[in-house]
């Protein structure tokens, strides 16, 4: 069995920007091989005039709207990879959902990534809150995370996908096929 190549992203420069109608934007895609998932492809657009930037990852192979649920119980759990599609919404209950907005972009990461997002967004809140009940429940959580990499509580983040996308690559993933606003759980 051959190992496979990596393959050169390819790349066209001096496309039109859509917002700021410059011919500076550049397109990018790189096709790669995520394992336990298959192929994806991993495509952006960067201006370098104005600085627009949208990324997305997108399965080669047809997948079906799906959710994944991950327990995160020891650091070792912090390097399972996620596959997240700009349609993906993560949540992580009691914590935050992130929900994809029209600018929400696609990336490959893992379970540590994901976190540290979390963390930083959290922080952010922090930082802008004035209320301080508000800045006290924002600690407790910023203080929780930083147990959760220790390994010394446990965390539960799920990833919900309508276009089949995304994916927790691992086997202690609960992989939920959804159909609609139902979901039939499947043996994966």
């Amino acid at each position: 069995m051959s190992e496979q190549q990596p393959q050169e992203p390819e790349t066209v420069s001096g496309q039109p920007c859509t917002f700021c109608n410059t011919n500076n934007l550049t397109l990018m895609q790189h096709k790669v091989e995520v394992p336990y998932f298959g192929n994806v492809l991993v495509f952006s657009m960067t201006c370098s005039e104005c600085k627009y930037h949208k990324s997305d990852v997108e399965a080669l192979e047809h997948k079906d709207p799906v959710k994944y649920t991950l327990e995160i119980s020891t650091p070792e759990d912090l390097k399972i990879r996620i596959v997240r599609s700009s349609e993906a919404e993560i949540k992580i209950p009691h914590m935050i959902t992130i929900t994809p907005g029209e600018g929400a972009n696609g990336y490959v990461t893992n379970v540590e990534g994901i976190l540290n997002r979390v963390k930083h967004v959290i922080e952010q809140t922090r930082e802008n809150e004035e209320d301080e009940e508000a800045k006290d429940k924002a600690k407790n959580m910023l203080k929780k995370l930083q147990k959760v990499i220790w390994g010394q509580e446990k965390l539960t983040m799920i990833l919900e996908d309508p276009t089949g996308n995304s994916a927790i690559v691992s086997e202690k993933a609960v992989i939920v096929k959804m159909k609609g606003k139902k979901e039939n759980k499947t043996e994966e």
